[in-house]
């Protein structure tokens, strides 16, 4: 297939950008990370140009952070306009009302037929934060339960809602206290002998069983769960499981928080993937997409829940400011607009196919699975053993991106390739970046039968 809109013309990273690498090693501590190695110059839609004028394909979106793809010229015009008016004035100190039509607007989305309210905050791990303190002020309670292969953010109470010890826990600690993790469903690593559905009513006895043998519920304020785990590898859990855990919550008095923040906003073919499970969460919150790369997350809820909080509890001096408020309206508009809804589902069944196709032809892939356009394959020595392989994963990662492909990883082994490309990208440019995606295991496992047999 001739690329028609990547351009590699240096090796990547490129001269200038391996120039602005070294002063950024100099400067910028390891302990951030970075996936690629190139410096952006600029970017439009599903592309991105480089510093050394490459240009690439975005099949990671800033870790989901542009469904409606990079400076969208809606989005670029309505913080243009909103810059010229006013920056910043914080919202507990002048009020605009940008801020309410957003919350209006996110309180009519959201699943549930009962009176809602919003807050804004910055960031993803922010909104979980507050969705936990808005909880335990409600329900009196202080015990917060999130699940095995989670990920909720990086700060002290989201680390330690986060499962996974490296790299986002080790060293950390102490973490915060009353904070417990449940088993959540891993279909593709179910126990032999087991069917889906056999697996599936053991991970519900095991939830019930949890709050006898590790916590009593009365003392629980609120379950936390990602419809879909993200960094957790793009695990979906099923339908029975998200609504009995939603019983038990009604039955104890728990809040049930749906932890939206990398499956919102269009992402999986629903505003909301907890739509999918016929579930209506007490709180949603949400992040990322959210803004189009502009800061803001939020938490919706119940009116009564989120009315708990007294005067002064809740916000901080650049929540929910006006510019992420600007943006994420246009965002809703753009969803709307250009039914991304549906382009979710029709990017995803086309990235899904193509995974199995991959799959016909290297055993190296153990499952292909997902939810809209939120989909994801998961690499293994070998189908037999499923012994997750982490370094075929960097392989695959390192000769999509010399290709002119970004790519993500994911996984509490670190051995899924997740992919999370705009929603606004063209047909074209997904079949180049599916092209690609399989040139880059070609490059990896061409030349090694051991891993690369057809069934």
């Amino acid at each position: 297939m001739e690329k028609r809109f990547v351009k590699v013309q240096t090796e990547i990273p490129g001269p200038k950008s391996l120039e602005i690498l070294e002063r950024r090693k100099k400067y910028i501590p390891k302990g951030i990370s970075n996936n690629c190695h190139s410096f952006v110059k600029k970017a439009n839609g599903s592309l991105v140009e480089d510093v050394d004028g490459n240009i690439f394909i975005d099949f990671a979106g800033a870790i989901g952070t542009l469904n409606v793809g990079h400076t969208h010229p809606r989005v670029v015009r309505a913080l243009q306009e909103q810059a010229s008016q006013f920056i910043h004035t914080g919202f507990n100190v002048m009020m605009y009302e940008s801020y309410i039509n957003l919350a209006d607007r996110l309180c009519q989305l959201a699943p549930g037929d009962f009176n809602k309210q919003a807050a804004f905050f910055n960031s993803g791990a922010e909104a979980v934060e507050n969705a936990v303190k808005i909880a335990r002020k409600y329900t009196k309670r202080q015990g917060v339960i999130s699940f095995t292969r989670g990920f909720h953010g990086r700060t002290l109470m989201t680390m330690t809602m986060t499962s996974k010890v490296k790299p986002y826990k080790f060293g950390f600690g102490p973490f915060a206290p009353e904070v417990y993790k449940a088993p959540y469903p891993y279909v593709y690593r179910r126990p032999e002998g087991l069917s889906e559905q056999q697996y599936n009513e053991l991970i519900i006895e095991q939830f019930e069983t949890f709050l006898l043998a590790e916590v009593a519920p009365e003392t629980i304020a609120a379950v936390v769960m990602e419809p879909v785990q993200g960094e957790g590898g793009f695990i979906v859990p099923d339908k029975a499981f998200v609504q009995r855990v939603r019983e038990i919550c009604t039955q104890y008095g728990i809040l049930f928080v749906a932890d939206e923040i990398q499956t919102g906003f269009a992402r999986t073919g629903k505003y909301f993937a907890i739509e999918h499970f016929g579930v209506e969460p007490d709180l949603i919150t949400i992040s990322k997409s959210m803004g189009a790369g502009v800061p803001i997350s939020g938490v919706i809820g119940r009116a009564e829940i989120m009315d708990a909080a007294d005067v002064g509890e809740l916000g901080g001096t650049y929540s929910g400011s006006p510019l992420g408020c600007r943006a994420a309206l246009t965002v809703l508009d753009i969803i709307e607009s250009e039914n991304l809804n549906v382009k979710a589902q029709k990017i995803g069944a086309r990235a899904v196919e193509k995974m199995k196709e991959l799959a016909r032809r290297f055993n190296s892939i153990g499952d292909v699975r997902g939810l809209g356009a939120m989909c994801a394959m998961e690499i293994v020595k070998d189908r037999y053993s499923k012994t997750p392989d982490k370094e075929a994963v960097g392989k695959i990662v390192k000769a999509a991106g010399e290709r002119g492909l970004m790519l993500l990883s994911a996984g509490l082994y670190g051995n899924v390739i997740r992919l999370l490309m705009p929603l606004t990208i063209t047909d074209e440019q997904l079949e180049e970046g599916l092209q690609i995606l399989e040139e880059a295991f070609e490059a990896v496992y061409l030349n090694n039968p051991a891993v690369s047999a057809g069934r």
